[in-house]
């Protein structure tokens, strides 16, 4: 039972996501809003961490599982695909090896601040 309630809970954050979604005239996916209203929720204390924990961790162990359909859609639009798969894996090495330099830096930056925080509080 208290699996359900969790469920519920995010269910209905997911819902007023969609509702969101269609009143504000923004460019954002309901998913987006659902997780923005649920972070907040949780920061303020308005939803409790013990109210969804384990169904958000069971959702995270099935995530996998999500992308199959996505998967299967890429296989089947193959022959669309095709055509265009230099310039596609192009643009997925260049942001892959973009994001990867960018959090690396931002990582060390982090790092060492911390280290010179550190010194200063001895």
């Amino acid at each position: 039972m208290k699996f359900l309630r969790q469920f519920i809970i995010i269910l209905v954050i997911s819902f007023i996501g969609e509702l969101l979604k269609y009143i504000l005239p923004l460019p954002v996916p309901a998913s987006i809003y659902g997780m923005v209203i649920l972070f907040v929720g949780l920061l303020t204390g308005l939803i409790k961490l013990e109210n969804v924990r384990e169904a958000g961790r069971f959702l995270i162990e099935i995530m996998p599982i999500m992308f199959i359909p996505a998967g299967v859609g890429v296989m089947a639009s193959w022959g669309v695909l095709s055509p265009i798969l230099v310039p596609v894996a192009v643009i997925i090495i260049v942001a892959l090896i973009t994001v990867m330099a960018v959090t690396g830096r931002l990582a060390q930056m982090i790092i060492r601040f911390d280290k010179k925080k550190e010194k200063k509080h001895e």
